[in-house]
């Protein structure tokens, strides 16, 4: 067993362990911190297969921008357990069921997949001048079309909100 194997091993056992605490944490803060924790461990699974740029972004984007914009929501909402309206049995029936239900889709469809090989074919791969070579000489068009694109709904949004007088 060689180092990668084990960092993938404690990478994933923590991974999961806060994935069960996002999921059956009773403190939607400690839910949230969970989550930001589960985020931290997908980007160095990323990292480990070599896909730097993904990890950064994905921990600028995730854990830095939308998880601490939702802890501030839920630490604003002042949510405790009084006012919350107890669910009825068979509510909690069917969700289990329906729970069950998408185990069950979700085994049949990885028992019929087939894993690809997991070692990359060159070791640059995953890396940001690659990045850059393809999305500016097989992929330039579509992405000037997508920033234009993105142009024209931020001045939509800002005639939107914009007030009159």
């Amino acid at each position: 067993m060689n180092l990668q194997q084990v960092v993938f091993g404690i990478l994933s056992i923590i991974s999961l362990i806060t994935a069960l605490g996002v999921v059956f944490s009773k403190s939607p803060v400690t839910s949230v911190l969970c989550l930001i924790l589960t985020f931290f461990t997908i980007a160095g699974h990323y990292v480990m297969l070599n896909a730097q740029f993904l990890a950064v972004v994905h921990i600028i984007v995730y854990a830095g921008a939308i998880m601490v914009l939702f802890l501030f929501v839920i630490m604003l909402m002042n949510l405790n357990a009084e006012g919350e309206p107890q669910k009825r049995n068979w509510l909690k029936y069917a969700g289990a069921i329906s729970g069950g239900a998408l185990l069950v889709v979700l085994l049949a469809a990885l028992r019929e997949a087939s894993l690809p090989s997991l070692t990359p074919a060159s070791n640059d791969i995953g890396l940001i001048a690659n990045l850059g070579q393809t999305l500016f000489k097989t992929y330039v068009v579509p992405f000037e079309v997508s920033s234009i694109l993105f142009l024209s709904a931020m001045v939509g949004a800002v005639v939107i909100g914009k007030k009159e007088h």
